[in-house]
């Protein structure tokens, strides 16, 4: 059997970062994702609420790196859940419990996003630089290594 689901889209609201009793961290949050297609009836594409949960080590790495606005690639299963409503109606959800969740833009693009009045952005992860270089203007983001006596160790 396989249940894999993939999607990407902008959060709606910062992630919600919770601890279960045993200090397990949890993050909710919902991704906007549109639609491939436009409506027959409006001409308009529609878009589609997804929640997400993530656990662990992913939890806190949404919540610390990503917030409302920010595009995510979302990567884990489909979980379907029946529950019981307060006035005691049947209810079903779904939702995706995330196992990696990514940067759907570059930094770059984030940081331009803000300057414009775009939704804001925190810093990412040490390491990540997805087109993005710190490289003066016309010099090169690559430095050249020095390979000792130029003969390979194979």
């Amino acid at each position: 059997m396989l249940n894999h689901i993939v999607v990407m889209g902008r959060l709606t609201r910062d992630p919600e970062l919770r601890y279960t009793q045993s200090q397990v961290p949890v993050a909710s949050f919902t991704v906007a994702v549109d639609r491939d297609f436009n409506s027959r009836d409006t001409g308009e594409r529609q878009t589609d609420f997804i929640d997400c949960v993530a656990w662990r080590s992913t939890a806190e790495f949404v919540s610390k790196y990503f917030q409302k606005g920010s595009m995510a690639a979302v990567s884990g299963r489909l979980q379907i859940r029946d529950w019981t409503d307060r006035e005691g109606g049947k209810r079903r959800s779904a939702e995706i419990v995330a196992d990696n969740v990514y940067f759907g833009e570059s930094k770059r693009s984030r940081e331009d996003g803000q300057r414009s009045g775009g939704p804001a952005s925190r810093p990412s992860p040490a390491g990540y630089n997805a087109g993005y270089s710190d490289a003066p203007a016309g010099g090169s983001a690559f430095a050249e290594l020095d390979d000792g006596d130029g003969e390979l160790p194979f």
